[in-house]
This record gives structure tokens, sequence and C-alpha cells, in this order.
């Protein structure tokens, strides 16, 4: 397994709106992310500055970018995307963090 981390922008005053979708994710997106190899995905938030910190563990060479052409994805990035910063596909802005450190 691997551990990828990343970051992501909420639109000013969308914290709760964020949380609340999250609280009740779709049975299909969590399932679709399962059988892709990802699990224990956790997201983050800085509030001073609306930053999500994410952190996933994925199977050699998986990784959570890689399901873009899947209709579930790109349904729930419409979904998301009144909410946080988004490319023009509606993908959520998503930059790599590189890991500085690790305890196991």
């Amino acid at each position: 397994m691997v551990r990828v981390a990343f970051k992501m922008k909420l639109h000013p005053n969308c914290r709760d709106e964020y949380k609340r979708r999250h609280d009740a994710i779709w049975p299909e997106l969590t399932a679709l992310l399962r059988s892709n190899g990802i699990s224990d995905y956790s997201i983050f938030l800085d509030e001073e500055s609306d930053t999500l910190f994410a952190v996933q563990k994925t199977e050699e060479g998986a990784s959570s970018q890689d399901l873009s052409a899947n209709p579930i994805v790109q349904r729930w990035w419409a979904y998301m995307a009144d909410i946080m910063q988004t490319n023009p596909d509606k993908s959520p802005v998503s930059i790599p963090l590189t890991e500085v450190f690790h305890l196991e």
C-alpha cells in the first residue's frame, strides 16, 4: 500500500455544506473507491485557510484521481463544484503533497 496526500480548497463559508455532503457520501462512490484499491481515506480541514488536506492509502499505482472518466465520479464532481475550487471539467483543483515525515 502507498499513502497519497493532496490538498484542495473550499470556497468561503462552505465548510458546513462540505461536511454535510460528505456525511451523506453516496454508497456507490465509496464502493467505487474501494473496488479500485483506495482505502483509509481521510480529509482534514484547515479552518484558517479553508484548505482541505486529503490522505488515502492506495494499491501500488492506484489513485482516486485515475477515476475521472467514471460517471459516478463525474456526478460527484458536479455536485461539489459549487462549494470548492474546480478545474474546467469540474474536478477539484487537487495539488499533490510530498511526504516529509511518517511515524508508523
